[in-house]
């Protein structure tokens, strides 16, 4: 049975989503070290897994993970920046 393109519930077609914005190198770097910082914060006691919080990089830069530059907010929080990082 051939593979659908596409999500019938949304109409997205995930495989092209992936391959445009997912797959790259940067992206990936970024995703790593996001997830650096997270399993950081972890062990530090700050944040645990299903806790509905967020490792937050206050410049915007997924990179940067010193201790200065993460906070913990709620995911509503988080997710609700602009681009710029103001809050919305």
């Amino acid at each position: 049975m051939a593979r659908k393109p596409y999500n019938k519930s949304t109409g997205r077609d995930y495989d092209s989503d992936y391959a445009k914005f997912q797959s790259s190198e940067k992206a990936k770097k970024d995703r790593a070290s996001r997830n650096k910082a997270r399993r950081q914060l972890e062990k530090e006691g700050r944040v645990k897994k299903g806790d509905g919080k967020d490792v937050s990089h206050k410049n915007g830069n997924p990179r940067q993970n010193s201790k200065s530059n993460l906070e913990v907010v709620s995911k509503s929080k988080n997710r609700g920046k602009t681009r710029n990082g103001k809050r919305v």
